[in-house]
């Protein structure tokens, strides 16, 4: 049989592909003809398949690739455990098994996993693999989908916030902790899955705990269901305990590579590091290097070091290094595994808990561990985050040093007499967990109504967390999700930018709002400038500045982005390297803001037109703004920046990058703002801050809120002004009183019917 020039081209890169387009040209049969040539073409097809071994998950062939992967595959340290996993999962609902990176079992046991519901026909569901990063979902995505000889979107495929690849025919799904956990709102039981993998249990993050404790629920409930937890091999001891009577199954230790300790001291860590990177670039030695710093201010300032000052260490060139930023928990990241940069060496620079991100990357040689992290750690007290220098765990120290192999050499910048906990704090303690307990609510309307915590949160970050769904209306009298609570827990957002976004609707400002809503859940699309460009920045800045503050500069630069996206001669790429903004966090912004749409049209929520500019918009935007975050509202108490937060008795500053800034101070510093977030330890800063009126903070903001507010002179201020309005209010009516009941006596003398008067 000949193929078509786009068939012989599809089997070198897609066989699975190729084998479906010839089977789709074999023509139906026609009842009208005696159907020769179809079943000529069928016999010769069948022939070609005759010598094959068919994949028990699509019916097709088995290509070349698919024993050559399998070969490899037997010589990853968990293939020995096999025969083993298979049989312990036949027995066991819920089963751990610990192993170091690179060890494969990311791939491997989710791979087995679908074999085991195939054997069973399905009839218990699929298989659903949960990752902690996004990035490391997609990649384990493809490479299963390479092994197991399928199509990516197919038999396997995945699952992450604004992006899904996946079929009815999809028997394996990775996907991220917290889209799992958002799919348990309308499928409480999971009733779609045989399996569950709960891979990087060891991160111990919020959304992984929270599901490990609603899957002690549902376990109980579904006998057939099997719950895989996959951790590093110093499994925490909590996580044992919670899981007690799971037999737990260790993957044999992979040699470790060549360990260099160099201890550098606390605060020289970051020069050393960078001298490092530039050290093993010149020794001439081949792979790329990881390196990683305490946080992301860290990895922007190595960034732009390595970019732009390299030239300032003496006698070094930086020609052939690629300097590549990844942050943990943002969209986009690691490039695909095996890409080639025409010989260039990669420098990955990143942070805590972005190990896991390289387990699938052969070419990294190289790793330099400065051994320290820095934790935001919520405090409910002040409603704002408080940053802590720490060292990291021993788990993750263990899992740095295993990711290039027994090869590469790991370089730790800290003595061997560092004293490392054992394992790192889980987020639920360090969290803010409004959001969570907003779903444990819902949750609880599902019929799932406990949560078997494997560390219970703060009662304090608990008790702010009811506190703030009741201030939003989200629970009703008896403490239950109310018809708000229910709307606001369908959108993938913080709870107080939810009811934000729902109350745009009630005063026609949804299409600016959820603008606003997408910047703010987006990575930040301001780029970090070196500090010798700065002022260079804050100019080209200067163009997107509102007066109004900085929500609508937000609204503007989106604007701007998508009208340089309509003009055909515009790179947008080029476009946002101009203004210092970052493309990856305005396409994130866009797709969120998509996504925010479709949910108020599925829920059927108005959508008015845009309007952004007028004065009426501008103020309906700041009461739906002031609906959801009247709780941060800040006053300057000396008219020289010294803002004063009237929840907690904070002062605090303006970010450096606010609208306000050196421009529009000339003119003066609004008195009342309304910020999105305060950090205490960044430079004691509010970060997105917009001017407000006090009235209309007044007519917004819950009684009950308002008058739980500590005592304070602009409390005191807020009360004349609720006195005057209020009293104002009481003069008008008895005005509206005092004409309508002349006008009913008229009325009654009119009629002779004084009797039937009565004012109610």
């Amino acid at each position: 049989m000949c193929a078509s020039p786009a068939l012989k081209f599809s089997v070198q890169a897609h066989p699975k592909l190729w084998w479906r387009a010839v089977m789709a040209e074999i023509p139906s049969p026609d009842p009208c003809s005696d159907g020769d040539d179809g079943d000529d073409l069928l016999e010769e097809v069948l022939d070609f398949g005759d010598d094959l071994e068919l994949n028990k998950f699509d019916g097709l062939p088995y290509s070349s690739r698919y024993y050559k992967l399998l070969k490899e595959r037997k010589g990853l340290p968990v293939w020995k455990l096999r025969s083993e996993f298979m049989d312990t999962l036949a027995r066991h609902q819920i089963i751990i098994v610990s192993g170091a990176a690179k060890t494969g079992k990311s791939s491997q046991i989710p791979e087995w996993c679908a074999e085991f519901c195939l054997s069973v026909q399905y009839r218990h569901g699929m298989v659903a693999c949960t990752q902690t990063h996004r990035q490391l979902a997609v990649d384990l995505a493809l490479l299963a989908a390479d092994e197991m000889d399928v199509n990516i979107g197919h038999e396997v495929g995945y699952s992450i916030p604004l992006e899904t690849c996946c079929s009815g025919d999809t028997v394996l799904r990775y996907c991220t902790d917290d889209m799992l956990l958002r799919e348990m709102m309308s499928d409480p039981l999971l009733e779609r899955y045989g399996v569950l993998v709960i891979d990087q249990a060891h991160e111990r993050t919020v959304s992984t705990d929270v599901l490990l404790g609603l899957l002690k629920a549902v376990v109980p409930q579904r006998p057939e269901l099997r719950v895989v937890v996959l951790t590093a091999p110093r499994v925490p001891a909590k996580l044992l305990i919670h899981l007690s009577g799971a037999p737990l199954l260790r993957i044999d230790d992979i040699p470790l590579p060549e360990v260099v300790v160099s201890n550098t001291g606390h605060e020289n860590y970051f020069c050393a590091a960078l001298q490092l990177v530039l050290e093993i670039h010149h020794s001439g030695e081949k792979g790329d290097i990881v390196v990683f710093l305490a946080s992301s201010q860290e990895i922007d300032c190595a960034l732009n070091i390595l970019l732009q000052e390299g030239a300032g260490f003496p006698g070094r060139s930086l020609q052939g290094l690629v300097p590549i930023a990844l942050f943990p928990g943002q969209m986009g990241g690691l490039p695909v595994a095996g890409e080639e940069l025409g010989g260039s060496r990669r420098v990955f620079i990143t942070s805590s808990h972005g190990e896991d991100l390289f387990c699938t990357l052969t070419t990294v040689n190289f790793v330099i561990d400065t051994g320290v992290e820095k934790r935001y750690v919520y405090n409910p007290r002040i409603r704002g985050n408080s940053a802590v220098m720490l060292p990291i765990s021993k788990c993750q120290a263990d899992i740095r040093k295993q990711l290039m192999g027994s090869t590469g050499k790991c370089f730790c910048l800290y003595s061997e007499e560092t004293p490392l906990p054992e394992e790192s704090p889980p987020r639920i303690l360090e969290s803010n967990i409004t959001s969570t307990v907003l779903f444990l609510k819902r949750m609880e309307i599902a019929g799932l109504g406990q949560c078997e915590f494997i560390d219970r949160p703060d009662p304090e970050g608990l008790m702010q967390a009811l506190e703030e769904l009741d201030y939003l209306a989200a629970l009703d009298n008896d403490g239950n999700l109310s018809e708000i609570g229910i709307i606001i827990s369908e959108f993938p957002l913080d709870p107080q930018m939810a009811k934000t976004v729902l109350a745009s609707c009630e005063f026609d400002c949804v299409n600016e709002v959820v603008t606003i809503a997408a910047m703010l859940t987006a990575p930040s699309c301001f780029l970090e400038p070196p500090i010798s460009r700065r002022q260079e920045v804050a100019q080209c800045h200067l163009k997107f500045q509102h007066p109004e503050g900085d929500h609508f500069t937000l609204v503007n630069i989106y604007n701007a982005f998508k009208r340089s996206q309509r003009e055909p001669y515009v790179c947008l790429e080029k476009w946002c390297q101009d203004y210092f903004l970052s493309y990856t966090a305005l396409r994130t912004a866009e797709a969120i803001r998509a996504e925010l749409i479709d949910i108020l049209r599925r829920i059927e929520l108005p959508i008015s037109e845009p309007s952004f500019g007028t004065k009426s918009n501008s103020l309906n935007i700041k009461k739906a703004l002031l609906a959801g975050f009247f709780m941060q509202i800040a006053r300057d108490v000396d008219g020289s920046g010294n803002y004063f937060m009237l929840t907690h008795k904070h002062v605090a500053q303006l970010h450096p990058m606010s609208s306000y800034g050196t421009e529009v101070q000339k003119l003066g510093l609004p008195e009342w703002v309304l910020f999105h977030e305060y950090s205490l330890s960044e430079n004691n800063c509010m970060r997105t801050v917009s001017e407000i009126s006090p009235r209309v903070f007044i007519q917004m903001v819950p009684q009950y809120f308002f008058y739980n507010l500590p005592s304070s002179e602009s409390k005191d201020l807020l009360q004349h002004i609720l006195d005057h309005v209020g009293s104002a209010h009481c003069k008008e009516k008895k005005q509206k009183t005092h004409v309508l009941t002349s006008e009913l006596r008229g009325n009654c003398k009119d009629n002779e019917s004084h009797e039937r008067c009565v004012i109610q």
